[in-house]
């Protein structure tokens, strides 16, 4: 589970920034939206992150992912003139003439643990890097390797095992990324590093990404059409029935849907509309996260989705059988209620005139208890709109 996600100096995020995935206990409201992992804290399923074009909030979600990639490219070898991971995701605030280190740092519950892993860089080496694991049952912390440009620090739990490679770790190389690639008998650096990639960020592009249809919706169909048809029927498509044809190259997919003289009539499933393609793919992303207890960040969730059609993926991620989470930017309104919503799941993100980033949540304000959080939002009471000024488009002609 996601706990926190820490970036400073990324991006248009100068100045140190988190993501708090925790609940507060004195909030009452919702008690279902929150997955009770038998501590005193609990953790938010989902959380959504409001903002104005241009205020940065997508900027959270490239910077999961640049944290992601520099983990997974770190060890890589490179060919001569390429870039390295760090030189190629070292991206800090652009206005500013001291560029400065970038920081990342992350805090995950995996099993009876609480792991707290992070590192500083820049696009030269790394400069820091540290994890520790906390015993959630004990509460004790324990140092697992504490890192600078100086030298490895290993703690009791690895250093036995690990001490012999440490001298070998290159300067862009993470130590969790090194360990993560040697076969050891500890599995602390493995569970993180997939504790890590856990969170699915699932691309941009994702509406036009063919491949992730091709490379898992055959199965779903194969093994659990049911199980998609009625989410498509859920989500009133008027798709009754839907195959694969596999050829050489590549497969194609077919839809029925039921014609005035009831007979099935079939259609390629790239002639369905734009939000009903989405909704296939947000289904088979889901359901990986759902199925395997995984994080999912989306960049602009809304976009192609009618508001109940958002709210029908969004509470998907109520089930009390599965520890996943949805954490997904957007700009509609529509679900900014407290019907829905707890006050500690609600983010905004606003830039300011130097082109600073910053995020709150909606705890952090004063909210009255008969507030309307759509109508305060959208009057700039919590920040994070865009402020307009008048324009005349005949205006210098």
């Amino acid at each position: 589970m996601l706990v926190q996600f820490t970036l400073k100096n990324v991006l248009s995020f100068k100045e140190e920034t988190t993501l708090d995935m925790t609940a507060i206990n004195a909030y009452r409201e919702h008690e279902s939206n929150l997955i009770d992992y038998g501590n005193k804290e609990k953790v938010l399923r989902v959380a959504a992150i409001y903002g104005a074009n241009a205020s940065g909030k997508s900027n959270l979600y490239f910077a999961m992912n640049y944290f992601q990639q520099i983990i997974t490219k770190s060890f890589n070898n490179v060919e001569s003139g390429d870039l390295t991971a760090i030189e190629k995701y070292y991206v800090p605030f652009s206005f500013d003439e001291d560029c400065g280190n970038s920081e990342f740092e992350i805090v995950l519950i995996l099993e009876e643990y609480e792991y707290k892993y992070g590192f500083e860089y820049n696009d030269a080496c790394i400069v820091e890097e540290w994890l520790y694991r906390k015993n959630l049952q004990t509460n004790r912390t324990s140092i697992i390797f504490e890192r600078t440009k100086k030298a490895v620090k290993l703690g009791p739990s690895v250093r036995k095992e690990c001490d012999a490679y440490k001298e070998q770790i290159p300067m862009e190389t993470l130590v969790l990324s090194f360990f993560n690639k040697l076969k050891l008998k500890t599995t602390i650096f493995r569970n993180v590093y997939s504790g890590v990639m856990d969170t699915l960020v699932v691309p941009t592009d994702f509406c036009e990404d063919t491949e992730i249809l091709e490379g898992f919706l055959p199965k779903i169909i194969d093994d659990e059409k049911d199980g998609l048809i009625s989410f498509l029927s859920a989500i009133d498509t008027g798709i009754q029935d839907i195959e694969y044809i596999q050829r050489e190259k590549e497969i194609d997919f077919i839809t029925f849907h039921n014609g005035k003289d009831k007979k099935k009539y079939p259609l390629n499933l790239y002639s369905e509309s734009e939000g009903t393609i989405k909704s296939i793919i947000l289904y088979i992303y889901a359901r990986a996260a759902i199925y395997n207890d995984k994080s999912m960040f989306v960049d602009e969730l809304n976009i192609k989705l009618h508001p109940l059609l958002l709210k029908f993926i969004i509470d998907l991620f109520y089930d009390n059988n599965s520890k996943a989470q949805l954490i997904y930017t957007t700009h509609d309104t529509t679900l900014l209620d407290k019907k829905f919503f707890r006050r500690d799941q609600i983010w905004f993100v606003q830039k300011d005139e130097f082109g600073y980033s910053q995020i709150s949540a909606l705890s952090d304000f004063k909210v009255r208890s008969d507030a309307s959080f759509e109508k305060d939002y959208l009057a700039g009471v919590y920040g994070g709109i865009p402020y307009l000024k008048e324009f005349n488009m005949k205006e210098g002609y």
